[in-house]
């Protein structure tokens, strides 16, 4: 009966298994193939060599790399700052108000997320909402040139990615012992030695997970620098994306992507990995 259960089992997950190999880890070991390629006019030919990596390690690549690397640490620490408290708070309020605060996060991510940009357009451009608020408040005397910058590209990345912040801290959160921090309290703690000794640490997971899901997704989120930087800020999914529609490099993009794919997998390892004294 155990063995027919088993033969049932495992002809259940074949097919994970198979859609697995086929659609994920085929592309990536193509993906990976290819980086050591060399390019041959507009197509490539089988021909191993380090030159794709070289090039991708120097010169505007490395620079775009840079920027990318940095765009995404900026996002992520502002995601932080904003949507943990955000996570935490929510859990602490009554369950009538987290399933309001909950269906407010999600009913904005109904509309695609293209439009949900271009609507930063209408408020950062010139004499746009933003402008016309601040000047109407006095703050600002002329219109402020928010659009196509910096700034505007963070705000960007913050508005996509701070709900998956949001939802990692507080499914966490939810789950907190608050009886915990009542006897931290009770023992003498202040609000602020409660949080840094008892909730930060229980939180910590859902922080953790916050942070993979927010900065991966920042590295590959070439299209908001688009829209809301314009020409401006060249990120490196861009270049990948021009590579293969425009320069047809195929070899070079696929290194490109292999350095990010490698650089945000250590990130992951580093952050999801188990403390010593949990794995003794």
């Amino acid at each position: 009966m155990s063995k027919k259960r088993n033969i049932a089992a495992t002809l259940g997950t074949l097919p994970m298994y198979l859609f697995t190999i086929v659609f994920v880890l085929g592309p990536l070991f193509l993906m990976l193939a290819l980086s050591f390629f060399q390019v041959d006019g507009w197509s490539y030919k089988a021909v191993f060599t380090l030159e794709n990596y070289i090039s991708a390690f120097s010169g505007t690549y490395l620079q775009t790399l840079t920027t990318s690397l940095k765009l995404a640490l900026i996002s992520t620490v502002f995601v932080i700052l904003l949507g943990y408290p955000f996570g935490l708070c929510t859990s602490f309020l009554s369950p009538r108000m987290q399933k309001f605060i909950m269906t407010s996060q999600m009913i904005p991510y109904w509309v695609n997320s293209l439009l949900r940009l271009y609507g930063w357009i209408i408020i950062f451009r010139a004499n746009g909402l933003l402008d016309k608020i601040l000047m109407g408040l006095r703050i600002t005397d002329e219109p402020l040139k928010l659009l196509y910058t910096y700034p505007a590209v963070v705000v960007g990345m913050i508005y996509v990615l701070i709900p998956f912040m949001f939802a990692s801290v507080y499914q966490v959160a939810g789950r907190l012992d608050y009886s915990l921090i009542e006897a931290a309290r009770d023992l003498g703690a202040s609000r602020t030695k409660a949080f840094l000794s008892v909730t930060l640490p229980l939180t910590l997971p859902g922080l953790k997970t916050g942070i993979v899901h927010t900065f991966i997704p920042s590295m590959g989120l070439f299209f908001i620098a688009d829209i809301l930087g314009g020409n401006k800020i060249v990120l490196t999914g861009s270049l990948i994306n021009d590579l293969l529609t425009k320069a047809h490099n195929q070899p070079l993009a696929a290194a490109l992507a292999t350095i990010l794919m490698a650089l945000t997998g250590a990130i992951c390892i580093l952050l999801l990995r188990k403390p010593e004294h949990e794995r003794q």
